[in-house]
């Protein structure tokens, strides 16, 4: 266990001037936020918010110094149990989970389900709970895996390969959208069964109502992107959308959602109500538990951060990162 007054972390700090510094450092526990449940991290993520974080982006990290890291998973130092925190307001704007240790309210705190260590449960973290969501979104809408071929846009990145996983895990015929020829092989091992460019899903949607492809599908790059990938379904389909990389911007008309029935649902991994939070943990530690997770798992030392958050900032980080901070239970 940690010194209970000396702690490792990654801190994200402004000088007079506000020139911004990040990096590892060492802080005491006095530090941290005044909270309900103080938690002994073992493991926790890198996602593209914690870029931002690290950059000092206010908007995200809030007042400085900040400590990155919108997922964690540890133990209770109260009592032992065993838990998780993603999203909520970890790591955005509140300090995150790059810290041996963290405070937070109680009602951020999800038990762990039984078998899912700390250092799985951060393979998944946020990007896991959100393709869950994702795929729940589609399922709850009715979509079946004979009604046809689901779409996976920006496929490589850790929302968008669990994705692929967990809906080829439950049978659906899975289309994975890239731009990284390298990485086709890694999609087709996730359970891909077609792979396609990502500039084929901008061509095939020319007018308000393009042909009908897509029987439902995991947007993870918003834009244009979305704006076609909403022209392009068949009629009752499902479009998940959680992801803002390629603008925040989309152009539609309400023709799809008025002449083919499509239903756009948004996906708040961060504010998930606890109930479905939990429930979702619980099928991804059991009925919607994924194999093959240490291919895409990539480890770091908080010593290591810096060069996983350029990686990721230019477009040139694959699958999930994960960020060791103690020993795994």
């Amino acid at each position: 266990m940690p010194d209970t007054s000396s702690i490792n972390a990654y801190l994200v700090t402004a000088d007079e001037d506000g020139h911004v510094t990040a990096g590892p450092t060492t802080i005491t526990t006095d530090q941290l936020p005044d909270q309900d449940i103080e938690i002994a991290v073992e493991w926790s993520s890198l996602n593209f918010k914690d870029t931002l974080a690290a950059a000092g982006n206010r908007r995200v990290a809030g007042d400085l110094p900040h400590v990155p890291g919108i997922d964690a998973a540890g133990t209770v130092v109260a009592d032992g149990s065993k838990v998780l925190v993603t999203g909520y307001g970890l790591g955005a704007p509140g300090w995150g989970g790059w810290a041996e240790r963290i405070r937070v309210p109680a009602d951020w705190v999800c038990v762990r389900p039984e078998g899912l260590s700390a250092r799985a449960a951060m393979q998944l973290g946020t990007a896991g709970l959100t393709a869950a969501m994702a795929v729940e979104a589609i399922v709850l809408g009715q979509v079946e895996p004979d009604s046809g071929p689901v779409l996976v846009t920006g496929a490589t990145g850790g929302v968008g390969l669990l994705s692929v996983a967990l809906l080829s895990h439950l049978g659906f015929q899975v289309v994975a959208s890239t731009g990284k020829a390298e990485q086709h092989e890694t999609l087709k091992r996730m359970g891909a069964a077609e792979i396609i460019d990502r500039d084929e899903v901008l061509r095939d949607a020319d007018g308000p109502l393009a042909s009908a492809r897509w029987a439902a599908a995991v947007d993870v790059v918003g834009g244009d992107t979305l704006s076609a990938v909403i022209r392009t379904t068949q009629p009752q389909a499902v479009v998940a959308a959680c992801g803002l990389v390629g603008g925040v911007d989309i152009t539609a008309t309400v023709y799809p959602f008025l002449l083919r029935g499509v239903t756009l649902a948004g996906i708040d991994s961060a504010g998930c109500p606890g109930p479905l939070r939990t429930e979702l943990w619980n099928r991804l530690a059991d009925a919607w538990a994924l194999e093959g997770l240490d291919e895409i798992t990539h480890e770091v030392s908080l010593d290591q951060l810096d060069t996983s958050i350029a990686l990721m900032r230019n477009g040139d980080h694959i699958g999930r990162t994960i960020v060791r901070l103690a020993d795994d239970d």
